[in-house]
């Protein structure tokens, strides 16, 4: 522990420089991803085929390594290697892939009576979706949310193979030095920033469905 403290406070402002861009790099990609799957989850939801096509084609994307997209992201946007706009595109595709599916099945755990209700009330569609459906479906899309921003978590590190600047330079600094106590340091920032993300997500799930019992109770 002592060598663990020792090593923060000799790198103190390189690491919270690292750990504010990581925060960023790991959060950015599920706003931007859920503002997309809104739209895309509800086509999912009201057609089979739109749902193949979506859901499918999104979970092969998923499948593809985050070093290969990292590598790939700069040659199809034209970007330096090193620009984390790169990190923010790839994972910004992998939390689509993740919250596309959850939209659609947050839609889906409506239930038919809800949604007649605000048919019979005189909503539009629209309406029905955002004042009712949508609402019914966070949970759901939280659940998802916080596997995407988990996920993102964790892929932010690979970022640091091919240069970009956050918390995952201390995996490589531990490796290159032969030392464990930024290896250790490296895991206990990405477990804490993990762990606030969920912790964020979950409260703001909760405030959103003030009717649903709390947990235990």
């Amino acid at each position: 522990m002592t060598a663990l403290w020792e090593y923060f406070t000799a790198n103190r402002r390189q690491i919270q420089g690292w750990t504010v861009t990581t925060v960023w790099l790991a959060a950015l990609p599920v706003a931007v991803a859920l503002v997309a799957a809104v739209p895309l989850g509800w086509l999912a939801h009201r057609s089979r085929r739109a749902h193949a096509v979506l859901v499918s084609g999104l979970g092969v994307l998923y499948t593809v390594p985050s070093l290969v997209m990292f590598l790939v992201i700069p040659e199809i946007l034209g970007t330096r290697i090193l620009d984390p706009v790169n990190v923010v595109v790839a994972l910004t595709v992998y939390s689509l892939a993740l919250l596309v599916r959850g939209v659609a099945d947050g839609l889906a755990s409506v239930p038919a009576a809800s949604s007649a209700a605000a048919s019979a009330t005189g909503h539009t569609a629209w309406q029905a979706l955002v004042r009712v459906q949508l609402p019914l479906a966070v949970p759901v899309i939280g659940a998802g949310l916080r596997v995407a921003a988990v996920s993102n978590v964790s892929l932010v590190s690979v970022a640091s193979v091919i240069g970009t600047s956050q918390l995952g330079q201390l995996f490589l600094t531990g490796s290159s030095t032969g030392t464990v106590p930024p290896v250790v340091l490296g895991l206990l920032c990405f477990a804490g920033i993990a762990f606030a993300l969920d912790l964020a997500i979950t409260g703001l799930t909760r405030l959103l469905t003030p009717w649903r019992p709390a947990a235990g109770s």
